[in-house]
């Protein structure tokens, strides 16, 4: 007999249930959320396991490498379906998400994910903390304009390198503004530090990388795009042409069919939001600050006709395009050639 396992995962417990091939439950169950504890609950069931299923989350894919690697078929399943199925059930528990995840895999109704290797994750760790460290220090910077600005003090436009001594020159005359801002501008400080430590790692974890290093022949192609793309798509076999990159980062339009209806909306915004973001930092960057390319003048005659934001997602579509070329192809940006027309 075929058994179809759903998982619920949370951070302590995992809800279990089991499906046979005819739709009806065998067990339900609680386990610890360890990969070792649910491959030895999974591995006491009597019949063969067809498929074991878990939505794609934080834990998620540690606990399909721990448990395929104890012989299981493990299968991640897309996020955005999952609960757009399990939507359909009036009362929402752990039990019932691992009921209806189950009946997903039976069905054969889900997306799986592709779960990315451990090199990647700790890429993705690297360019987190940064992210992390960079937006705190943003807004230390942001929280001490404000604070002045209640006393009618303002900062102005100024350099990262004069902020912390056009702040001390505002504040010297009154203690107690000087008392606050202090510890701040320490904090600052120390976070800017850090900052510029992962940054020379990023750039030199970049440098080190051949397949980094093609990408960024590129224009509007830095280290940390470079690395988001890496570390995003990780195996690029696993896209048969590089033309599915575009929907799969969620930068194809929507469209919303019934009847007579057929509408197209914006982008569909499926799949990594990091990188999706940081592919149109590229197109931007391509666009308004990168050296005249064939691709750019394709972005402009893209502009002319249908608006700048327009052409800057349809430029960030084709970079990633083209990424995926250049990386399976094993070869870099060619800027001198002969200039496509708009479609």
């Amino acid at each position: 007999m075929k058994l179809f396992v759903g998982l619920d995962v949370s951070l302590e417990k995992t809800a279990i249930c089991v499906i046979s091939e005819h739709g009806k439950i065998v067990r339900e169950a609680q386990a610890a959320s360890e990969p070792e504890a649910l491959a030895r609950w999974i591995g006491h069931l009597e019949g063969t396991i067809a498929v074991v299923g878990l939505e794609a989350g934080p834990l998620s894919q540690w606990l399909h490498r721990g448990m395929t690697e104890a012989g299981l078929s493990v299968v991640l399943m897309e996020t955005r379906q999952v609960k757009g199925a399990l939507k359909a059930m009036p009362i929402k528990t752990d039990r019932r998400d691992a009921e209806g995840i189950a009946r997903l895999l039976h069905l054969g109704w889900f997306r799986p994910v592709h779960c990315k290797s451990v090199s990647a994750q700790e890429v993705r760790a690297l360019l987190s903390a940064r992210k992390a460290v960079q937006q705190g220090f943003i807004t230390l910077e942001l929280s001490l304009r404000g604070l002045l600005r209640n006393f009618g003090l303002k900062v102005g436009a100024i350099s990262r390198g004069r902020f912390e001594h056009r702040i001390r020159e505002l504040t010297v005359d009154n203690p107690m503004l000087f008392a606050a801002t202090e510890p701040m501008l320490r904090a600052r400080a120390s976070l800017r530090q850090e900052l510029a430590g992962l940054e020379r790692r990023v750039r030199q974890l970049a440098q080190d990388d051949p397949v980094c290093r093609r990408l960024m022949s590129m224009p509007g192609v830095g280290a940390v795009v470079a690395l988001t793309y890496r570390s995003a798509v990780d195996d690029p076999s696993r896209f048969t042409s590089s033309k599915k990159v575009g929907p799969w980062v969620g930068l194809t339009p929507s469209r919303n069919q019934s009847g007579e209806r057929d509408i197209s909306g914006g982008i569909t915004k499926a799949g990594d939001v990091n990188l999706r973001r940081a592919l149109c930092q590229a197109a931007t960057v391509m666009m308004h600050r990168g050296r005249s390319t064939w691709l750019r003048t394709w972005a402009v005659q893209v502009a002319r006709r249908r608006g700048a934001k327009r052409a800057m997602v349809a430029l960030a579509r084709r970079i990633s395009v083209i990424l995926h070329r250049i990386w399976t192809d094993g070869t870099t940006f060619r800027s001198e050639i002969e200039v496509p027309q708009a479609a």
